[in-house]
């Protein structure tokens, strides 16, 4: 005798078909997640028959959902922020897919909520920025990059000592400067799918600077230039840069940002010590001085470019006409690049950061937090991962 079929459980049709429209998710999206049939995806959302337990938790999770919303009888109402101001100028970049920056943007402000949260019930006082680093779009970048490294105590002398084979550090030491000013430093690598670099979450205390995938050098100019929009206290999602001729407020911030990403980077006394200026911009830069000089500083060869016509070595057509294409092509496709980080404490070391992880796990280890909390705030669902990551830290 056949056992009798397992009843089916309760789950709201209309919140299945909410949750997937919140993401931003199509039916074939949903179909292909959970390998069925879009018509079987129709039906569960038309109270036509429903997911197995299994089926209903991956769409959860697929959908960035509770499950047991699944079950709830009226859509949840929910306060949803917006979008912080999109700075994605570059004409090329892929289409925008503004829900899922929307769900990364989300993510980001709920870890600096959190931190904020921990400092709390670890009876301190989240870090205060300093005051003197603002700026306006009319500030000179050049003394707003002098004040920055001075303020986090990150010499350009620790920059350029790196040997060759460690200048894949520079981003992790960057980092580690701006969270010694109280700024919250997260990494998503999936950023870039949607034609982002960076967000910069202009809120006081700990503002919070998401990047993403790309080569090290690359990774330091974001990282720059992001910070430079806490300086102009002003929220943004970050492209590369737009075309030359755009004449626009969103310009005017990204150019300022972008000069002083390339002054924090470069400082011209330094450069200056490698290269006397010459008396009017030269019309082109060989190859092989362009790679020698970004290499000396540890950065990409488009920062080194973008800063040699900032402090008037070379003439701005040849990064427009020439260059520019040639290093937007060669970034795609580092970013196009598979790879993650081998062990897994690592990878969600890189995701958070030394100053999150470490609250969660100062938190954790005077039991301010329990296991599951401490797994929930570093985005774990295997609890004995969470020793992985601490046997990873290094403050």
């Amino acid at each position: 005798m056949n056992a009798e079929a397992a009843p089916r459980l309760p789950y709201n049709g209309d919140i299945l078909r909410w949750a997937r429209l919140w993401r931003g998710k199509t039916v074939e999206d949903a179909a292909q997640r959970l390998q069925t049939k879009p018509e079987n995806i129709l039906a569960w959302e038309d109270d036509d028959g429903a997911p197995t337990v299994r089926q209903a938790r991956m769409l959860a999770e697929f959908y960035g959902r509770s499950f047991l919303e699944f079950f709830l009888p009226v859509r949840p109402k929910l306060r949803e922020s917006t979008l912080v101001p999109d700075y994605r100028l570059h004409r090329d970049a892929p289409h925008p897919n503004d829900r899922e920056l929307w769900h990364i943007q989300r993510w980001a402000e709920s870890k600096r909520l959190n931190a904020i949260d921990l400092y709390q019930m670890l009876g301190d006082e989240p870090p205060t920025f300093p005051q003197q680093l603002a700026a306006t779009v009319q500030s000179n970048p050049e003394r707003l990059a002098e004040e920055a490294r001075k303020a986090a105590g990150f010499t350009i002398w620790q920059q350029l000592e790196l040997k060759g084979s460690d200048k894949r550090l520079l981003p992790s030491l960057i980092r580690a400067a701006f969270e010694r000013l109280g700024v919250l430093v997260l990494r998503r690598t999936d950023l870039g799918n949607y034609g982002a670099r960076g967000i910069s979450i202009a809120e006081f205390p700990l503002p919070t600077i998401v990047y993403g995938k790309e080569a090290p050098a690359g990774q330091s100019f974001t990282l720059a230039h992001e910070f430079g929009h806490m300086l102009l206290r002003q929220s943004a999602i970050s492209g590369p840069p737009s075309a030359r001729d755009a004449d626009t407020p969103p310009k005017a911030v990204e150019r300022w940002c972008d000069e002083f990403a390339a002054a924090f980077l470069i400082p011209a006394a330094a450069m200056a010590e490698r290269w006397a200026k010459p008396n009017a911009p030269m019309p082109k830069i060989g190859d092989d001085s362009l790679e020698s000089l970004a290499s000396a500083f540890r950065v990409s060869e488009h920062a080194m470019l973008i800063r040699l016509i900032g402090m008037g070595y070379v003439d701005a057509d040849y990064y427009w006409n020439v260059k520019r294409p040639e290093f937007l092509a060669r970034e795609e496709q580092f970013r196009s690049r598979g790879g993650i980080a081998p062990y897994y404490g690592t990878r969600f070391l890189n995701s958070h950061g030394n100053l999150y992880t470490g609250l969660v796990l100062e938190a954790w280890s005077r039991e301010a937090i329990t296991n599951d909390s401490a797994a929930r705030f570093l985005d774990i669902k295997n609890l004995v991962h969470l020793d992985d990551i601490r046997r990873e830290f290094r403050p």
